[in-house]
């Protein structure tokens, strides 16, 4: 029997400035509408399944606040104005921000949700504003909530159900209903965790409670361990005391609101350090988990897979650890991150079933693989991962996927679905220290590795002091105030987005509420606020899609080989190495398919070049198609494919959501051979010289998405003149 361990990491910082009470970005509510209650709600249809999650007191205190109706945030504000109210100030926010959702899942699959942000692409974030109607801004204002209400909610409730079905023209009734049904899921949340836990289906544990990088609290030198020729910030913080305090109180917090203490601890990040050893402890965990990696570095000893991602050393990883250091006492279970990141990364284009039953393979070869090395023990295979972020990218926001996976790991004989506490009663190997590392690289880069972190460091550092020292005018109310803004600022979120390897659009308003927490603990001890304070802290520009543009025409040969050196001189060229976002991905668990990308064109038609890892026309031969997507001009692609030696490309529209019909007098040529080589007529296309034109590529094998480039954001260039040259094109 093999003990499959899945832990769901639920987690928001704080948003909210506890002095004006304004809660500064939506996600707590939003994610709250669409995946809190459902992955708890869930598991009532599979009561023989038994997870473990994590509920950060960050983010219960605000879901509890907003499901009274006693939080609001700007974005929840201009949704419940009256349309006819809405300044052109309103006009130019909701524009900018009513469409934060991922376009495929969220945004297109309704269409005059989709409508909207075409028009809004059309005329920029104001030239669109002044564009639409009262209608039309009302429409929006649903629409940007309907979109990430439940889908439990979308299949059940006859209030939603009617919203869906008139998809346009709404009233302020209807907003008014939408709000009865988001502050009822939003009032169901943290009951129904407590149902899972009271019926023994779910542990749940904790993180501390701002989710702090526990390590770096106790003392950021620890980075040098791994850096030791690092430059850091301009003052050490060294306070444990402060870990010790974000243990307790979360804790004590989810004492208070579940009846029980926690005995589980997910440290935000996967961070461990034997200096955090025995402050869990002495807050009474019992066990904790982090990364392999850790565990590898620990042991000094690797961890490598074979061509199919399969573990090659099972009994090291797939059992519970013991970790004694000074007066610590801990279990510890170390994640697989390959399974863990094919459920964060790879399954959201798959067959819903078709991903499970691959996940579920794979656990069963893993138990398989340990048993045989341990002589017929049983394994413990421990899978964490954020359980939010991904499911926007999913089908049915990952419910399809779920519901497969969690039915075929009930079903299956050789499987067991236990919580962590469960876990870690198997037999544990001792160990007498713990590598200090997160589940990124083993290591605290992200948090502390940037030139911005170093500033924030120090800033934090700065606070604390001033804290220590309070002054005369402080008043004993205004040290309580400053000791939870200070605790609110060493969360580990506001150090994610600095440096150049996260961006989002929200990148300023996380510095933003990193600096205003900090010039709270000043006010609130009635001291003058440090200058810099004011000022941003982000001096790095994060990873941007990169891409050399075309020099000149060009007409190549269509025949998938390099014929010559000049065939492609003077294409443009896509690096495809950039990456940015709220989920990281450590490394691909295989090779990239695709290892370039040129693009170029004549008066008459758009080229491209796909080079791979292998031959083209082997990569097409093995179940394998190219799309070329094109948001603009809207609902049009391209799909390249092989039939024996032959080579297709078919110009396809979309005429309703999900439903692709060829155009079979469209011009479209492609030839593979060593490289793919592909040619679409600008005419098919509809642009005119002048006129933008925005994709994406994407590798398509047996039906299921391998990668997508470029992967955050598409390629923009203009549809050349007769007096091109490379300043008509642009990224």
């Amino acid at each position: 029997m093999t003990n499959v361990a899945i832990l769901w990491h639920m987690h928001q910082p704080f948003y909210q400035d506890l002095v004006t009470g304004e809660h500064i970005l939506p996600w707590v509510r939003l994610h709250g509408l669409k995946d809190y209650y459902g992955m708890a709600a869930l598991l009532r249809e599979f009561p023989d399944v038994r997870l473990t999650f994590t509920l950060v007191p960050s983010l219960l205190v605000q879901l509890e606040a907003f499901a009274a109706n006693q939080a609001r945030d700007r974005t929840l504000a201009l949704s419940l104005k009256p349309a006819s109210l809405l300044t052109d100030e309103d006009k130019r926010f909701i524009l900018a921000n009513f469409f934060h959702a991922a376009r495929g899942r969220m945004i297109e699959p309704y269409p005059r949700y989709a409508e909207l942000l075409r028009r809004r692409e059309a005329g920029g974030n104001g030239g669109s504003a002044k564009a639409l109607s009262e209608a039309d801004l009302r429409d929006l204002q649903v629409w940007h909530k309907l979109a990430w209400v439940d889908p439990l909610w979308m299949d059940q409730d006859a209030r939603v159900k009617a919203l869906l079905a008139k998809g346009r023209g709404f009233d302020e009734d209807d907003k008014q209903v939408l709000r009865d049904v988001e502050l009822e899921i939003l009032g169901r949340i943290v009951p129904e965790y407590a149902a899972a836990a009271a019926r023994g289906q779910i542990e749940i544990a904790a993180s501390p409670f701002y989710h702090p990088i526990l390590p770096l609290v106790c003392d950021t030198d620890i980075y040098l361990r791994t850096h030791p020729h690092s430059r850091m910030p301009r003052q050490r913080f060294r306070h444990p005391e402060d870990a010790l305090a974000q243990l307790e109180r979360a804790a004590a917090y989810h004492e208070q609101r579940f009846g029980r203490r926690p005995v589980g601890l997910w440290p935000s990040e996967g961070s461990v350090s034997e200096a955090m050893i025995p402050l869990a402890s002495q807050a009474g965990f019992t066990w904790i988990a982090t990364d392999e990696a850790v565990l590898a570095r620990t042991l000094n000893t690797g961890l490598t897979r074979d061509g199919y991602g399969h573990l090659e050393q099972p009994e090291v990883l797939y059992r519970p650890y013991r970790i004694r250091t000074g007066s610590g006492d801990v279990a510890c279970l170390f994640r697989d991150h390959v399974l863990s990141d094919l459920i964060g990364f790879t399954y959201a284009s798959w067959n819903p079933t078709a991903a499970a039953a691959d996940f579920v393979g794979r656990i069963v070869e893993a138990g398989r693989r340990f048993s045989a090395r341990t002589g017929g023990a049983e394994a413990v295979v421990p899978i964490i991962l954020d359980g939010e972020n991904a499911w926007e990218h999913y089908e049915g926001q990952g419910r399809p996927f779920l519901r497969a996976l969690y039915g075929a790991l009930a079903a299956h004989p050789e499987l067991k679905t236990v919580t962590m506490s469960e876990a870690v009663q198997a037999p544990a190997t001792p160990l007498s220290g713990i590598f200090p590392g997160s589940w990124i690289n083993a290591d605290f880069y992200i948090w502390i590795g940037h030139a911005d972190d170093h500033r924030a460091w120090g800033q934090l550092a700065d606070a604390r002091q001033a804290l220590e020292a309070p002054g005369p005018s402080a008043t004993p109310e205004g040290i309580v105030r400053a000791r939870e803004e200070l605790y609110i600022a060493e969360g580990s979120d506001w150090f994610w987005w600095y440096g150049d390897d996260h961006s989002s659009d929200h990148d300023i308003e996380f510095d933003d509420l990193f600096r205003r927490h900090l010039r709270n603990v000043y006010k609130s001890l009635d001291k003058p606020v440090p200058e810099e304070l004011f000022l941003t802290n982000i001096t790095t520009e994060p990873p941007r899609m990169t891409a050399h543009p075309p020099s000149g025409f060009l007409t190549p040969t269509l025949d998938g080989e390099v014929t010559s050196y000049f065939e492609w001189v003077g294409a443009g060229q896509l690096e495809l190495d950039s990456a940015v976002g709220s989920m990281h991905r450590v490394a691909p668990t295989r090779q990239s398919v695709v290892t370039g990308l040129r693009f170029g064109f004549d008066a008459t038609h758009l080229y491209l070049r796909v080079d791979f890892s292998r031959r083209a026309q082997d990569v097409l031969a093995d179940k394998g198609e190219v799309e070329l997507t094109f948001l603009t001009p809207p609902d049009l692609r391209v799909r390249v494919r092989a039939e024996g030696d032959l080579t297709f490309a078919t110009f396809e529209r979309r005429l309703t959501p999900g439903a692709w019909t060829p155009m079979p007098d469209a011009e479209a040529s492609a030839a593979a051979g060593q490289i793919l080589e592909v040619s679409l007529a600008w005419r098919v296309l509809g642009v005119e010289a002048g006129e933008g034109l925005t994709c994406f590529l994407a590798v398509i094998q047996d039906g299921h998405e391998l990668e997508r480039h470029p992967a955050h954001q598409p390629l923009d260039m203009a549809v050349p003149g007769a007096d091109f040259s490379a300043r008509h094109w642009s990224v």
